[in-house]
């Protein structure tokens, strides 16, 4: 039983614009980064956000809201703690998916791939380009571990705050970055009637990339 007979009845129709094959960059990440300049320009509100979709090793998937902070010939770079739910799924299963959604723009990006840790430096350097705040949080927060209540969390940033009063704030141990390294990325803009324009780039042997349009 449908406790909520509106959600049934919610709709949108897309209508801004179209996406040819002869658009598209023969290199997926070309086309990324023309995708993201345009969100950019359009001014969205935290066009890096996307969804990030671990499995453990059983199978059984979680997903969550992440900020990319990198993107380049590589993959997709995101900071986290390593011994978060994801941390832990990560290395049990180093597989991953992202999905970017520009509801402003009617666009998604659907990424796939295998997924590593970033060198500690890379880290480093971007951990300490952080506000002072977010590197203090970093150690405050067991990430993903219950606890009592929040001024277990506010006891343990006044500690901190205390023992760092200047702004150099250590990298945490379990603390840093993962690339996604994707085999799979498809574009996808929302067209009138659900007919939407999907395409999808695949990573060959050769590390080449077959683009083949994808039924709606």
């Amino acid at each position: 039983m449908n406790a909520n007979p509106l959600i049934a009845d919610l709709r949108r129709e897309y209508t801004l614009a179209g996406l040819r094959r002869a658009e598209l960059e023969s290199d997926p990440m070309l086309q990324f980064h023309k995708w993201f300049r345009q969100a950019l320009d359009a001014k969205l509100s935290e066009p890096n956000a996307m969804t990030l979709a671990t499995a453990d090793k059983t199978g059984q998937p979680s997903a969550r809201i992440v900020l990319l902070k990198g993107a380049d010939e590589r993959g997709f770079i995101f900071f986290t703690n390593y011994e978060s739910r994801k941390g832990h799924e990560l290395a049990q299963n180093p597989h991953a998916a992202l999905v970017f959604f520009w509801p402003e723009l009617e666009r998604q990006i659907c990424i796939a791939g295998a997924i590593s840790k970033v060198s500690r430096e890379e880290s480093a350097t971007y951990f300490n380009s952080r506000p002072k705040g977010s590197r203090i949080a970093a150690w405050t927060s067991s990430q993903s571990e219950a606890i009592a209540d929040r001024a277990v969390l506010e006891k343990r940033l006044e500690q901190l705050n205390a023992k760092h009063p200047g702004e150099e704030v250590p990298l945490p141990s379990y603390w840093g970055g993962y690339c996604v390294a994707p085999n799979r990325i498809e574009f996808w803009q929302g067209r009138p009637n659900r007919l939407h324009d999907r395409f999808c780039y695949y990573k060959q042997p050769n590390q080449s990339w077959l683009i083949e349009r994808l039924s709606p």
